[in-house]
């Protein structure tokens, strides 16, 4: 999950004493509003449960703060927030999603009560289920899983998404997320809830082949990929996948389409990038260990670039600011990300609204590659009991990633990728 804090605002209470509210954005979003104080006394309640896994919580300053203070503030919080969901403990514990659940329900003035909640299948099905407003993601999608008679185990493998029609996917809703709050706080219009698969491997669906509601899901946005374009099988291959849908045998569909160039990708909305030349239009897919940028250049000719995430070495994700305080709609962000061409380390930059969504991308598609090589490493150990020398080995250069970058006045989250060609250990900070 990716927590940030972009601007905060001065306000005066009912006593008169001034106060500072931090607008905290998640997955690129404002989730909710808080005070210092209020993070104080839940990071004392933390602390009490958790010990010494808490983070440093930023301290307390009895002076009036610079604005170079109270920027310093700011990064700290979103720093704290970011480790502190990076903590799998904590993030899954009552304590930390009770109190997150309050804050976006207060933040949006919204009382508890019953609501019936449209999610959408990909073909664009609605499923109408009962729900409580305060119920989170994880609530939601277990309901949805349960009429469409998806597997209990299964369920990790989908997740809900936030889609602005006709396709644009805006985000992944995260577990203690509250989705009836998320689509009522949104501005646009024209928004949905959406259950998708939540992996970036194709090889996966094998995993999901034993249970109808699983395959059918598959099935549907294996459908909408291709005709949104965003997997692009042949003639050969079409003619093959429209029998198999006349027929309705959803399974071989599925097979076939592991060949399809593109399937499983997520494609986002036209961008821009500063590689191969500045100010290009990119078109970005992402999946599969790689992102494809179709780019196209000043003299109007396109040119197709892949970048293999094993090349990546970092990321960072960047708000480019506001508008009078506010960050809008129309707001841009960028995707800085570090990779390794031809031996030389560059620099490159993609400037996106779906910032938030490519980086949680890159994220899973190193996890899975992550596991991939833990499992890999299992079996050899098996086999050679020599080979966990190695592995042991290999684990302490792995934890040997130094942080970049300095506080300034944007927004930043930074990720430690892939170093030296081998996976290391998944870190994230925010800077």
């Amino acid at each position: 999950m990716h927590f940030s804090i972009p601007f905060t605002q001065d306000l005066v209470d009912s006593f008169g004493s001034r106060y500072v509210l931090y607008y905290l954005y998640l997955e690129g979003f404002l989730f909710c509003k808080v005070r210092y104080s209020d993070l104080h006394k839940w990071n004392e309640k933390l602390r009490r449960y958790f010990g010494s896994s808490v983070p440093p919580f930023p301290p307390k300053f009895y002076l009036a703060m610079t604005k170079s203070m109270a920027d310093e503030r700011r990064c700290q919080l979103e720093r704290y927030l970011q480790n502190v969901g990076n903590n799998q403990n904590i993030s899954s514990s009552e304590l930390f999603i009770h109190y997150f659940k309050d804050l976006q329900m207060d933040t949006f003035r919204i009382q508890e009560h019953k609501v019936n909640l449209d999610v959408y299948l990909p073909n664009g099905r609605r499923i109408r289920i009962d729900v409580q407003t305060s119920d989170s993601a994880e609530r939601v999608l277990e309901v949805v899983s349960h009429k469409l008679e998806l597997h209990r185990e299964l369920t990790g493998y989908f997740s809900l998404f936030l889609i602005r029609d006709p396709s644009t996917v805006l985000k992944r809703v995260v577990e203690f997320e509250l989705p009836y709050v998320t689509v009522c706080s949104m501005t646009g219009g024209n928004l949905k809830l959406q259950i998708r698969k939540w992996y970036m491997d194709p090889a996966l669906d094998s995993l999901l082949f034993d249970n109808h509601a699983s395959v059918t899901l598959l099935y549907l946005q294996a459908l909408q990929e291709i005709e949104q374009q965003w997997s692009r099988p042949s003639n050969e291959q079409l003619t093959k996948l429209k029998s198999l849908e006349k027929s309705g045998n959803y399974i071989q569909f599925l097979e076939l389409m592991q060949d399809v160039w593109q399937y499983g990708y997520i494609q986002l909305d036209l961008c821009t990038t500063d590689h191969p030349e500045p100010d290009c239009e990119a078109l970005i897919s992402v999946g599969s260990q790689e992102m494809h940028c179709c780019v196209k250049l000043c003299n109007n000719t396109t040119e197709d670039i892949t970048f293999k995430v094993n090349m990546i070495r970092c990321w960072e994700v960047t708000f480019l600011g506001a508008v009078d305080g506010v960050l809008t709609d129309d707001e841009k962000m960028e995707l800085k990300f570090e990779y390794n061409a031809a031996g030389t380390w560059k620099w490159i930059t993609v400037y996106t609204k779906q910032a938030f969504l490519l980086s949680s991308c890159l994220k899973k598609m190193l996890s899975e590659e992550l596991l991939k090589q833990t499992k890999s490493n299992l079996e050899m150990q098996i086999e050679d009991p020599e080979f966990s020398k190695v592995t042991r080995t290999s684990s302490k250069l792995q934890q040997m990633v130094v942080p970049f970058g300095k506080n300034t006045e944007k927004s930043r989250i930074s990720f430690a990728g892939n170093k030296n060609s081998t996976f290391p250990e998944i870190r994230e900070e925010g800077l």
